[in-house]
């Protein structure tokens, strides 16, 4: 499948688990700036509140790997073993074909492969939690996952922080107000350059 010509701009959010990327993508969502939220696709089950096609387009392992084959994403990463994540082509062109810019809410690695692919068209931006047990006391915050999955995301955060530098911009979500002010400051600024 052919790339999508940029139409319009994309900014990426990245941030290990729990560091409050998918609570300001929401919030930048129901703003005035002509985003649309890329809907990532998955070969994890959804979880009891997930819905396919509104949170992600969830896939078995064999059909992500199929769509691969065929050339059917911009990015994609295996996270775990036999747990894919990525960003469709066709994702991309349904919403710059409805005259929006695409947000996207994905892992540091895709965040990345992303602002790769689109360069200046693309913000990064890199969402850091005030400290390594501020991220943990989050996920456990969350009471989703078993303390097993909680250290395999930790080992992955302390990772994925080393990539930050990378990153167009670092946003510390310390004071989640303060935070969402930011992004929005930032996002507005980029969209209108």
């Amino acid at each position: 499948m052919s790339t999508p010509k940029p139409q319009g701009k994309a900014v990426i959010f990245s941030a290990p688990s729990g560091a409050g990327k998918t609570t300001i993508v929401h919030h930048l969502l129901q703003s005035d700036l002509k985003l649309a939220f890329s809907i990532s696709a998955t070969s994890r089950p959804p979880r009891p509140v997930e819905r396919d096609g509104k949170d992600y387009y969830y896939l078995t392992p064999e059909m992500f790997k199929l769509r691969i084959d065929r050339g059917d994403f911009l990015e994609w990463e295996e996270v775990y073993q036999d747990q894919f994540y990525g960003t469709l082509h066709s994702e991309v062109e349904r919403i710059w074909s409805e005259g929006h810019h695409v947000i996207f809410d994905v892992d540091v690695v895709g965040g990345l492969n992303i602002k790769k692919h689109f360069g200046d068209q693309a913000l990064a931006v890199f969402v850091k939690a005030p400290s390594i047990d501020a991220l943990r006391h989050r996920l456990e915050g969350r009471s989703t996952e078993t303390p097993e999955k909680i250290e395999k995301r930790m080992a992955k955060a302390t990772q994925e922080m080393g990539f930050a530098e990378h990153f167009d911009h670092v946003l510390i979500n310390d004071d989640l107000p303060t935070a969402l002010e930011e992004a929005r400051k930032v996002v507005t600024e980029f969209l209108n350059a």
